[in-house]
């Protein structure tokens, strides 16, 4: 198999800037197991887990030249970093009506229909070109970009928001509130990270690239950092 000669800013985007969020990722997913393995942990846990597999997927295929294999694994990352969505939607809805309510099997249907919609798009015609042309950096369609903003990202993100506005009315413990005020700025920075990176895809300008992966990598630091600090409590409980 052919292999890409890496230049020095590929390296430290993919394996030092990427890599780190990677395993800040898994960090924050041992912190929260550490804590209780109860179900409501393991969901957001697991959406954590699922981000930081997608980033490691990307360590393998960026030295790589074979189109096919590349775009195959470039997919697989997509897939299992959007995935973060689902988890954190059943967390929030653990959070809201309780496991009893919101049941094992409801938990797992949803999961499979958020990453059915999310297999649904790979099989948009040149939804995403990566090869030699494009210097191995994916390049999405705009249709590919339209569909995953209107329904992946919104499939997570207006029900998240909901769900959390719900759960910060039923507090009655102004620090709460105010620790949850962080958890909603936390899901608006991870919901713009993903926004934001998309659209770098789509636009293909490489000044724009380099200026957003730099936003990027704090805004996708802080963010979870935000969430972790604002469910504190919950996930104690």
């Amino acid at each position: 198999m052919v292999l890409y000669q890496l230049d020095t800013t590929r390296i430290i985007q993919v394996y030092i800037l990427q890599g780190t969020v990677g395993f800040f990722f898994l960090f924050l997913a041992y912190r929260i197991l550490k804590r209780d393995t109860k179900r409501l942990n393991l969901m957001l846990s697991l959406g954590y887990i699922t981000a930081s597999i997608g980033i490691f997927i990307n360590f393998i295929y960026a030295p790589l030249t074979n189109e096919a294999i590349v775009l195959v694994l470039y997919y697989m990352t997509i897939f299992f970093m959007f995935l973060f969505a689902a988890f954190f939607l059943v967390f929030l809805l653990i959070l809201l009506k309780s496991e009893k309510v919101f049941t094992p099997k409801k938990q797992l249907v949803l999961i499979i229909i958020y990453g059915v919609a999310e297999l649904c798009s790979f099989f948009i015609p040149n939804g995403v070109i990566i090869n030699a042309s494009t210097d191995w950096k994916p390049v999405w369609s705009w249709f590919m970009f339209i569909y995953f903003v209107t329904v992946i990202v919104s499939l997570g993100m207006a029900p998240s928001l909901y769900i959390s506005s719900k759960i910060y009315q039923q507090f009655d413990d102004d620090q709460l509130k105010r620790k949850w005020k962080f958890f909603i700025v936390g899901i608006c920075g991870i919901y713009t990270f993903a926004i934001g990176t998309l659209l770098s895809n789509t636009l293909n300008i490489q000044t724009f690239r380099t200026i957003w992966s730099l936003f990027a990598f704090i805004l996708v630091i802080i963010s979870p950092l935000l969430i972790y600090y604002g469910v504190g409590r919950q996930i104690e409980k």
